[in-house]
């Protein structure tokens, strides 16, 4: 079971680093696939600094967290997954649906599945199976 979660932790780190990058290196381009358009420069600006932050973070979480096989480093990328679900799901209930709503919440639901699975199993400070009291 550690295996499959730190594997799936992986993936998904990997995928997250990517999706950082290429908001780091052209946000105009890869905020079209997030329904975003900000030809100016504080726009653009935000989509760069923002989404690459948020990305990244929940990579290196995730990252260290697989390859150390440690829960305690997967809560930033729970909490930042579970808030972007959150925001969406409220997001659906008050505006409505739009096409293709369900791919970035499948997504987001998958990662805080397997991040929470992964806190569940792997130790804590990479010491004890068990969550401090």
């Amino acid at each position: 079971m550690h295996f499959i979660l730190a594997a799936l932790l992986a993936l998904g780190a990997l995928l997250d680093l990517a999706l950082g990058a290429s908001f780091f290196v052209d946000p105009a381009t890869a905020g079209v696939d997030f329904g975003l358009q900000s030809p100016t420069p504080m726009g653009l600006s935000a989509m760069r600094g923002d989404f690459a932050a948020f990305f990244w973070v929940a990579a290196i979480s995730m990252g260290i967290g697989a390859w150390k096989r440690r829960a305690d480093v997967l809560w930033p990328a729970l909490a930042l997954f579970a808030i972007a679900f959150s925001g969406r799901l409220v997001n659906l209930l008050v505006v409505g649906d739009y096409d293709g709503w369900w791919q970035p919440m499948t997504v987001e639901a998958l990662h805080v599945i397997v991040i929470g699975l992964a806190i569940r199993t792997f130790p804590w400070n990479g010491t004890s199976p068990v969550a401090p009291a």
